[in-house]
């Protein structure tokens, strides 16, 4: 096993999160925008799922990693203007499942657009999905304008 194995999800249009205080799935399109060789985010899943619309089931937030490896997360989050007192936002290892969250960031607004960039390490297995999730707690539903989600997969061997 050699090489790094990297996926790349983009999404550029509106996605409505929510003011609920809970964390949200950010959902990514199977489209061009995306870089995505090794097949790690497929609307086909290897738990038997297949995602029919991206843009309403949290299934198509999901990286399924293609091998085990020391993972390396880079996410970029916009959020429209609003009436925020704190932003949220976290990966999850298994979201839909046994949720295990790391790198969870809790921010306070900035004036105007709300541009977030965060990166994390951690070990991915090809049996467990990741995420990225969102929260806000403005006092009614906001959107994320532009989201970004990667992961670059240094392959090791399992022990």
């Amino acid at each position: 096993m050699t090489g790094v194995r990297v996926v790349s999800l983009k999404v550029d249009g509106p996605q409505t999160i929510p003011a609920d205080g809970g964390y949200h799935i950010v959902c990514f399109p199977y489209t061009s925008e995306s870089h995505d060789p090794w097949g790690m985010h497929e609307p086909v899943q290897p738990d038997g799922n297949t995602v029919t619309s991206w843009k309403t089931d949290d299934r198509s937030g999901l990286i399924w990693p293609s091998v085990a490896g020391w993972g390396t997360l880079t996410s970029l989050i916009y959020w429209e203007p609003g009436d925020y007192d704190e932003l949220r936002d976290r990966y999850v290892r298994d979201p839909l499942g046994v949720y295990d969250s790391t790198a969870t960031e809790h921010r306070p607004p900035s004036p105007g657009i709300q541009c977030f960039h965060k990166s994390h390490e951690m070990f991915v297995r090809p049996d467990v999905p990741i995420a990225l999730l969102v929260a806000q707690d403005a006092g009614t539903a906001r959107k994320l304008t532009l989201a970004e989600f990667k992961l670059a997969i240094h392959p090791v061997e399992e022990a």
